[in-house]
């Protein structure tokens, strides 16, 4: 199994923290945030692990290299010169994920999903599987009653964003994304096909593309999820993880 790790981020939200360490390795209960996110994904049989890097990249990599790579397949999808967003790293990795689906896991989402359940409830047919839940947000995607993306709120501004004209957000389902999506490779035909390329974030895509290619979201029965890049969530998510370290789902030591 395949995974990309979202880490070329400038972490801004973690100011001043990250004016000398990149996100990645902002440390969480004596390890970095990297170092917790690369453990359940081993945990979970992911043996190939792709990472995008930008900000402080020379020490995102050197921390790699220091842990021996983990004990999996670890490459680099370099974004040195230019940060490409969400759906442009995921194009820029092209030639390290084509070959079979992938998951794509943000370094700072602290959870306690479990990843192999998830999987088995995306379907043959998706494109794209998000992992959603009820989380109290201001921003939701919207779902039909089979669970398939049709569009996105702004629930304080009250913006609709889908590419089915005059939809009711009130007569949708409404779920928060989890920063975890798992992903056929057929996208990067579909990148090519409508001309998507350089910097652009994976939400824009498939808010353009979920009217021709099914975008499907999985709610999770349980989940406790912590979003680590900002300071006040830092301690938090350090508590979660003292009681999940040593669980099946994140193994004791990669």
């Amino acid at each position: 199994m395949e995974a990309l790790v979202f880490a070329a981020g400038l972490g801004t939200r973690l100011r001043p923290l990250t004016d000398t360490i990149p996100k990645a390795l902002v440390p969480v209960e004596g390890k970095p945030l990297l170092y917790h996110v690369v453990s359940k994904l081993k945990a979970a049989g992911i043996d190939r692990i792709v990472i995008n890097v930008h900000h402080f990249p020379d020490s995102v990599i050197g921390y790699v290299k220091e842990q021996d790579s983990f004990g999996v397949d670890v490459r680099f999808s370099d974004e040195r010169d230019f940060l490409l967003d969400t759906g442009g790293g995921i194009l820029h990795a092209r030639k390290l994920l084509e070959g079979g689906p992938f998951l794509v896991h943000n370094v700072d989402i602290i959870s306690d999903l479990d990843i192999g359940w998830f999987i088995s409830r995306t379907r043959p047919e998706a494109l794209a599987s998000l992992v959603v839940s009820e989380r109290k947000t201001r921003r939701y995607f919207l779902f039909d009653d089979d669970m398939r993306l049709v569009g996105w709120t702004d629930t304080a501004t009250g913006e609709v964003r889908s590419p089915y004209p005059g939809l009711d957000p009130d007569k949708c389902r409404k779920y928060a994304f989890a920063g975890i999506h798992y992903i056929s490779d057929r996208i990067f035909s579909v990148f090519d096909e409508d001309g998507w390329e350089g910097r652009f974030p994976i939400v824009d895509f498939y808010l353009k593309e979920c009217a021709r290619y099914p975008v499907y979201g999985v709610v999770p029965p349980h989940l406790t999820l912590i979003d680590a890049g900002k300071p006040e969530t830092l301690a938090q998510a350090g508590e979660f993880l003292r009681n999940h370290l040593n669980t099946k789902e994140y193994g004791k030591e990669v």
